[in-house]
């Protein structure tokens, strides 16, 4: 049996990596005589680095930047050349890095975003792709457009508090300077969603991210406020842009602050590490994510995995630590009824399964 293994990381618990090693150890305790082939992948939040280092390799370097609350933080970049850097955006703005007592998004900013970027230019970047997702944030991407100098005023003219709290008082948005026109960026969206609005940024991921009702209806008024002064001090029309929420709102900021390509991780990501080739030589799919879930359809990268399977009538398994939305047809799901995996479970749930 040819088994091709590609889950994704499980939020704020294994990374798409080791989620990979367990399920192989699965396979391999079910059925030894299988031929595995690894694939760990990421629809632009945790986890995209790793994909794209099995896929290609590389070399880490380390940054120190601002997290989202504003302490220091340690994040990463992956060179897959000398002129190519990855960067996952939640190393500098995860919800990873908040303890739930404190989780913030009114205040939390994706300055330290900025940072990275900036870090990577000057260490000669001339491409560089953004993972979107896992973020704590919903400023819209703000943080980041202040590290290449933009300003948000207020009506006194005065400059606004990091944080998309008070993104509704937003008057003018004063213009910077984003990279020059010889660099490429390239930010990957994890979802589809757009700025605000009944699926946007603050409705459909604020409460995740510690937004009480209150506190959606406050960041959801700034996140459509933004989005009507990119368009009018900026002529950057993005807040219905597929993608444009993702993160908090960061893809409208990537967009608008550093005139990225936004594109969507799941295409780009599986096109990258040649998903379609592996797939069709797999007599098998096992894949996975943390939680599977109403969001997991709307453009998440475990969801674009199983439809390819099912398009070519390749069977798959499903491994999660909760489910509690409807899976795909002919999917066969295992879970750990809401409990955090950890390695061994994974590989008894997958070995159960085959057994």
């Amino acid at each position: 049996m040819r088994v091709l293994v590609c889950p994704t990381a499980f939020k704020e618990s294994l990374s798409a990596a080791r989620i990979a090693t367990a399920v192989v150890a699965g396979v391999v305790r079910a059925a030894p005589d299988s031929s595995i082939r690894r694939l760990p992948v990421s629809d632009g939040g945790p986890g995209l680095l790793d994909a794209i280092a099995e896929s290609e390799g590389g070399e880490i370097r380390m940054h120190r930047v601002r997290g989202p609350l504003g302490e220091s933080v340690s994040a990463r970049s992956l060179w897959v050349s000398p002129t190519e850097a990855v960067i996952e955006t939640a190393d500098a703005c995860g919800l990873h890095l908040v303890p739930t007592a404190s989780r913030d998004p009114i205040t939390a900013d994706t300055r330290g975003v900025g940072e990275i970027v900036a870090a990577c230019l000057e260490m000669g970047a001339t491409h560089i792709v953004l993972g979107l997702g896992g973020s704590a944030t919903v400023d819209g991407g703000t943080g980041l457009g202040r590290t290449f100098g933009y300003r948000f005023l207020g009506a006194d003219g005065a400059e606004l508090p990091p944080g998309g709290g008070a993104l509704a008082d937003l008057a003018h948005i004063e213009a910077g300077i984003g990279p020059s026109s010889g660099h490429a960026i390239t930010a990957i969206a994890d979802v589809r969603a757009p700025l605000s609005g009944p699926a946007g940024a603050a409705r459909h991921f604020g409460p995740q991210k510690g937004a009480d009702a209150s506190a959606v209806e406050v960041l959801d008024t700034g996140l459509a406020r933004l989005g009507e002064r990119l368009r009018d001090d900026l002529g950057c029309d993005v807040s219905h842009r597929p993608g444009a929420g993702a993160a908090g709102g960061l893809g409208a900021g990537c967009v608008a602050f550093l005139g990225a390509d936004l594109v969507a991780g799941s295409e780009w990501v599986l096109d990258r590490v040649g998903f379609e080739e592996a797939l069709s030589a797999a007599d098998l799919l096992i894949t996975g994510e943390g939680a599977w879930d109403a969001t997991s359809g709307l453009g998440k990268i475990t969801w674009e995995i199983l439809r390819r399977a099912r398009s070519i009538d390749i069977p798959a398994l499903l491994v999660c630590g909760t489910i509690t939305g409807p899976t795909p047809p002919g999917v066969t799901a295992v879970g750990g009824d809401g409990a955090w995996l950890e390695p061994e479970d994974v590989t008894r749930l997958v070995a159960a399964a085959l057994g």
